[in-house]
């Protein structure tokens, strides 16, 4: 009996194992493509079979962060036993033992006739098009085309579209693939492109009269394989073969987007997007694409000093500054002494100030210019510790007092590939927000947090059962008076809640400074007894504070907020708000100007590059540190960039690691305390002006003219 039972258990077990194998075996097929043998995931389309053999398919429409629509049929291929005609390779899944050419006869004559067709009403003015040189249409015309036409009617024209001041359009170029209409639609969020009418009618437009209102419009110039959509700004300014082209990394917002700046000389020409599949993918914001004339706009290229008699700035030389500073400075006690650092310095010229404050004796240090006020005591308080590619796997999504389409868009586009994609549920407790995906609003206020907590139904009940939730909290939560005691009972929120898991840390912070996480992990804080921000704002108007050096503070109105008794050392590459309040303005180096340690929201460490060099006397901030703490006697102990940057790793380890997330140990922050119940709201009013370099752009300024924010457009209504 008992024999007869194991025996049946073990034919049972063989039969679950067979049966298992079977379903193993129908996971992957395996197919021939070219005479080579692939295996692959079922539902694997035979391009992306011949991209892994590293088999060129010619394509228009088809992209891979995109549907598949199949309609331009360059990606022809000849399927042995199938219909004898080629298929469209893009949208024709592998097959068990399927037999498929890429490069027979009758694919070659078939893609012939395609590019012909192709070009029976595109425009031959390749060489006066914007588009040479970078265009997949000329490309692919030279190694798929046909050297003649035999047509001969007249081409069709379509008449040129007003889409605003980033979009140049020439729609008779234009060869209907839809990958604008996809993009806007499925990555942007904003489905305001579509294809009009019908047969030879058929062309691409706005059904309306209608600018692209997405911060993300710059990448459909990215993914528009012909001429019909290009760069306005860089229309005609320069060909791609006489640009140089540096990869470096974006300062505009805290993602931390990688981008190529492209130069000629030493003017920045145009940026671009640069692959980076946990961090922006393959898109960047228009900000950051598009701001890049500011960079030559309102320069500071030499040392100014203020003129004690008429209260003006004039020119002076370096070592003039340099014995002025050490003179105003001089007899000054380090409690008398502050700094403060911008959102776009990078860690070396972060740590040299704060060397240098140190050297002095000085306390009173903050980055924090925003008037953010959070504990700083522990990383995982402060860093996005889901990772930005951790939103991929989320399963609920929370937003508290953020509109993360205009503090960190790139992170916008994550949540919305979230929900296009994975139908994850996004609740929002804050302001009402224009997002380019839907949400349920639940409050607006800390009050609203403690209802959340309660609640037993809905999207609360969704997310208290989810296996990896995720609370993303919007910097602005804590630019208030009781931002601390705030940041005490969103721990307290996140313990109840479950947002901590063993293998999953769903609370997140999100910056919007580009130098905020670096200058937080290095210590750029107040010292023990030292003020904060606040602090040495009002110790500017009672005279504590005698004295005080910004790092390319511009975030705050300086002129406005810091009084005039007190000696203002401003550094920085622009004259903008924290020039216009200082006595001594010694002039820095822009983000592409400069080599630098940069830390994304996420505590991502990446380096930027030097693209080309600043204008006039303008130095490396680290450099100017330097040149004033020998001209104060107090020499900082570094004399190259390799020197500092060995000062650094000897301390912060984490950062001597490139493209590496040191993880912020989960543990209590804050400060116990009330809560004011005032509700939350966004900080960003004008997604266009964030910064000195946004501000000093005419591009950015003829967008904020272009496109009225949301927000201003629902205050109106209500």
């Amino acid at each position: 009996m008992i024999l007869a039972f194991a025996q049946i258990k073990q034919e049972q077990t063989e039969e679950f194992n067979t049966l298992l194998q079977k379903q193993n075996d129908m996971a992957t097929v395996k197919l021939t493509i070219n005479d080579m043998e692939i295996e692959v995931e079922r539902g694997t389309s035979i391009l992306q079979a011949a991209e892994q053999l590293g088999i060129e398919v010619p394509r228009f429409c088809y992209h891979d962060k995109l549907s598949v629509p199949a309609n331009c049929r360059m990606c022809l291929v000849e399927v042995e036993g199938g219909p004898p005609k080629p298929v469209a390779s893009c949208a024709m899944a592998c097959g068990q033992d399927m037999v498929v050419h890429t490069d027979s006869p009758m694919v070659k004559k078939a893609r012939k006739g395609v590019m012909e067709m192709m070009l029976i009403n595109h425009p031959l003015d390749c060489p006066i098009c914007d588009q040479g040189g970078e265009c997949d249409l000329q490309d692919q015309a030279v190694g798929y085309g046909f050297d003649r036409s035999r047509f001969a009617e007249n081409k069709r024209a379509v008449a040129d579209k007003e889409l605003g001041p980033l979009i140049k359009t020439v729609m008779t170029r234009c060869i209907n693939c839809t990958r604008c209409v996809r993009f806007a639609e499925e990555i942007a969020g904003t489905p305001i492109l579509g294809q009009l009418n019908r047969g030879e009618d058929a062309e691409i437009g706005t059904f309306v009269d209608e600018l692209v209102k997405t911060e993300l419009s710059g990448n459909l110039i990215d993914i528009c394989p012909v001429g019909a959509l290009t760069s306005k700004p860089y229309a005609f300014k320069a060909r791609p073969w006489e640009l140089k082209k540096i990869e470096t990394v974006d300062v505009h917002d805290a993602v931390g987007s990688n981008i190529r700046v492209d130069v000629r000389g030493r003017e920045v020409m145009r940026i671009l997007p640069r692959l980076h599949e946990d961090v922006n993918e393959e898109w960047i914001s228009d900000r950051s694409r598009f701001s890049y004339d500011g960079l030559g706009n309102g320069r500071l290229d030499r040392p100014y000093i203020r003129n004690e008699k008429n209260n003006k700035l004039r020119e002076a030389r370096w070592e003039e500054a340099f014995q002025y500073i050490s003179g105003k400075l001089s007899g000054l006690k380090g409690e008398q002494i502050a700094g403060l650092v911008g959102d776009l310095a990078e860690v070396e010229s972060i740590v040299a100030l704060k060397d240098l404050l140190e050297k002095l004796g000085s306390p009173n240090m903050d980055c924090r210019t925003d008037g953010a006020q959070f504990d700083p005591s522990n990383r995982a308080g402060y860093l996005f510790n889901s990772t930005i590619a951790g939103i991929d796997e989320a399963d609920a999504i929370l937003l508290i007092g953020t509109n993360p389409r205009y503090e960190a868009t790139m992170i916008n586009a994550r949540i919305r590939k979230a929900q296009f994609e994975r139908r994850v549920k996004v609740g929002l407790i804050g302001g009402q927000a224009a997002l380019t995906y839907d949400y349920e609003h639940l409050g607006e206020g800390p009050a609203d947090l403690e209802k959340f907590m309660k609640a037993k139904s809905g999207f609360a009940k969704l997310f208290k059962d989810a296996q990896k939730p995720m609370v993303i909290i919007g910097s602005g939560v804590f630019e208030r008076v009781d931002g601390e005691a705030l940041h005490h009972e969103l721990y307290a929120f996140a313990e109840k809640l479950g947002v901590v898991k063993k293998d999953w840390n769903g609370f997140n912070v999100l910056h919007r400074a580009a130098s905020r996480v670096g200058a937080l992990d290095v210590g750029f804080v107040p010292q023990i007894g030292g003020k904060d921000f606040a602090g040495i704002v009002e110790g500017t108007k009672d005279g504590s504070i005698k004295a005080l050096y910004m790092l390319g503070a511009d975030e705050f109105d300086a002129r406005a907020q810091i009084g005039w008794k007190t000696f203002v050392i401003y550094q920085g590459h622009h004259g903008d708000h924290g020039a216009s309040r200082a006595d001594v303005i010694l002039p820095g180096a822009a983000y592409t100007e400069k080599d630098g340690i940069y830390m994304n929201t996420e505590g991502r460490v990446q380096y930027a590059r030097r693209a080309a060099f600043p204008p006039g006397e303008a130095k490396e901030d680290w450099k100017i540190l330097r040149a004033v703490s020998e001209a104060l006697g107090q020499t900082l102990p570094y004399n190259t960039q390799m020197e500092l940057r060995d000062r650094i790793f000897d301390e912060f380890k984490h950062l001597a690691v490139a493209d590496s997330i040191a993880p912020g140990l989960w543990g209590v922050f804050g400060i116990k305390g009330a809560a004011d119940q005032a509700p939350f709201t966004n900080p960003v009013r004008n997604y266009y002006m964030t910064n000195a370099i946004c501000r000093a752009s005419d591009t950015m300024r003829a967008c904020a003219q272009s496109f009225a924010q949301p927000e201003e457009m629902l205050e109106a209504a209500e």
